[in-house]
């Protein structure tokens, strides 16, 4: 690696150290604040981590640009690298408990001339994939969550849960499979996009265009939404004892005056259950085992309606908007552009990347939160049988041990003291907490920033954003269009959601789908983490809220009752007092 290739090094100071192992310091290791950004339980980086099945796409797409991706817990959070299709690269990493050595093609001519396969092959996945997934994938993972969802867990045994794990490990690995043939065959459909948009209208800035282009009308989240409001409408036109309950104070105000009444026991068993059963599967942070589900805790939903009914939330109306505003980008897509090859050539790109847009939000429900969900559920089963067993203090603290320490407790021979060392694992990741995570470390070349994921984690935006002009000022990435003054509310878990007031701006790391039940109400979103085609920036545009991502770091710089301006056009967010009584204004 020559000097002019390499940008930047970061190999750990004295506020954030880091321990490299072999051939890792060489790499370009990036935050993996866009799916988990608190400090990771050892249980998932054992055998939850969405990165373990990358391999089998760029073996399955024949990629040129990369061959495997691992992963390396530092002070409790997780980096990511991709590792380069290079013959006889080498780098330390592990999965489930075990050495692992990253995939490496081994004849040198593979990744250049593959590359002609991937183009070749990638359309076709393009045209066809919302079929495969409507007709054969879909179902296959409907078909499996069967046996979880029905399964005695209660009157299972130890064994027969032990067992269970491995199969729900393994409905993980082909559940993410399937997640990342999907991902990818988008991923180049959108990139495709792009480049046409480029070819056709000239270089310049079209990002907000191509933002607004990925939104999408008929998914499985807008689907839990109008659940949601149908749920909400019910109640305003019952105006009776349920509908008086949801008045109260807080969400868990609310379910306690609904369980302590007929009716409200029954508006849980008809409306409530079905709802979680249906929908629950999810969790702040789907990508990590140790956030409870809304399948466990109905709090959430209960939060979602009385949010619902305190805006009167107009879900017809936003889907509306939302496909008014999809019908304006593509019109717009082809504005100033002449007939002639590179407007076909737009077209064709353009349709082929609007068949895959359902699919974010699809695959996030069933394979990001459902799979994930399903597998927490086995572990919390065989937390509560250890507990039973006295092996355990709480269900929960499955979460810190690892893969092959449950096993062997499971079995009754460990040689440590399981209580001891998860009060041990909970400080440490309490202390994390406390830690300011770098956005990179190792080593950034103009190759390896240049993998194309990284646009995603917002790279190489980040690595070329302009430091703040001056104190109240934090630079982020712009999201979704649009300047909006307000009080900011910072909000770190579900238990702050019912907090959060009409209007304010929230703050955050980062979103799930889970969040979508705030965005009825708030004025303006600000995250530490993101890209233009992230979560958060994805869901403001259709909901029309003015959003910044990738500021890395505002949870830390803004405080709840801080007045904030947010340019979503700009990706600029501004501290401009702590006033919390003037109401939120659009600019």
């Amino acid at each position: 690696m020559s000097d002019e290739q390499v940008l930047a090094t970061f190999y750990g100071d004295d506020d954030f150290p880091v321990q490299w192992e072999e051939g890792q310091r060489e790499l370009f290791w990036v935050h993996d604040d866009l799916h988990i950004p608190n400090p990771i339980s050892p249980m998932y980086a054992d055998i939850g981590g969405w990165w373990l099945k990358c391999d089998y796409m760029f073996r399955r797409f024949g990629t040129p640009f990369a061959a495997d991706w691992i992963s390396k817990v530092v002070n409790g959070y997780v980096y990511t690298a991709a590792i380069p299709a290079t013959p006889g690269l080498s780098a330390e990493a592990s999965e489930y408990g075990t050495r692992y050595t990253p995939r490496v093609p081994l004849d040198p001519a593979d990744p250049a001339e593959l590359g002609a396969y991937m183009g070749w092959t990638l359309p076709y996945y393009a045209e066809n994939f919302l079929d495969w997934w409507r007709d054969r994938l879909r179902p296959e993972m409907e078909h499996n969550f069967v046996r979880f969802d029905e399964y005695d867990y209660d009157g299972a045994s130890l064994v027969e849960l032990a067992i269970l794990l491995e199969d729900a490990i393994d409905m993980h690995d082909r559940h993410w499979s399937i997640h990342w043939v999907l991902n990818f065959a988008q991923f180049s459909s959108t990139m495709a996009l792009n480049a046409a948009v480029a070819a056709a209208k000239g270089e310049g800035d079209h990002s907000a265009l191509m933002g607004r282009l990925q939104s999408s009308t008929v998914n499985r989240n807008w689907d839990s939404i109008e659940e949601l409001w149908q749920i909400k409408e019910g109640l305003k036109k019952e105006q009776g004892e349920v509908a008086r309950a949801f008045e109260r104070p807080t969400a868990g105000d609310v379910l306690r005056a609904l369980q302590g009444s007929d009716a409200g026991r029954a508006f849980l068993a008809e409306h409530i259950e079905p709802y979680q059963k249906a929908f629950g599967f999810k969790s702040m942070y789907a990508h990590e085992f140790s956030f409870r589900t809304w399948r466990e805790d109905p709090t959430p939903i209960i939060e979602a309606i009385r949010g619902y009914l305190e805006s009167d939330y107009d879900y017809p109306a936003e889907l509306q908007a939302v496909a008014d505003d999809l019908e304006k980008a593509k019109a717009e897509v082809f504005e100033g552009v002449e007939p002639g090859p590179a407007r076909e050539e737009l077209e064709r790109a353009l349709e082929l990347s609007l068949r895959m847009n359902p699919l974010t939000p699809d695959h996030h429900f069933y394979i990001d939160q459902g799979t994930n969900a399903r597998v927490r559920l086995v572990l919390i089963a065989i937390g509560r049988t250890l507990v039973e067993a006295d092996a355990l203090d709480d269900a929960e603290d499955v979460m810190y041990l690892k893969y092959n320490e449950l096993r062997r407790l499971m079995a009754g021979s460990n040689s440590f003291d399981a209580k001891e060392l998860v009060g041990d694992r909970r400080d440490a990741r309490e202390d994390a907490y406390e830690v300011r995570p770098r956005d990179w470390i190792g080593t950034a070349t103009e190759e390896s920033v240049g993998f194309p994921y990284w646009s995603l984690w917002a790279f190489p935006e980040k690595l070329n954003r302009p430091a703040p002009s001056h104190e109240g000022e934090i630079p982020g990435l712009p999201a979704s269009a649009g300047v909006v003054e307000g009080t900011a509310r910072v909000v770190l878990s579900a238990e702050q959601f019912g907090e959060v007031e009409r209007d304010e701006i929230v703050v955050c790391r980062m979103t799930s789908p889970s969040w979508v039940v705030l965005f009825t109400k708030i004025s303006g979103l600000v995250t530490d983490a993101g890209g233009m085609a992230s979560h958060p920036a994805v869901v403001s545009r259709e909901f029309g809220i003015p959003a910044v991502v990738g500021t890395s770091d505002a949870t830390r710089r803004i405080k709840t009752g801080d007045r904030v301006r947010v340019n979503g056009s700009t990706g600029r967010v501004e501290i401009v007092g702590d006033v919390r009584t003037t109401p939120a204004t659009s600019l």
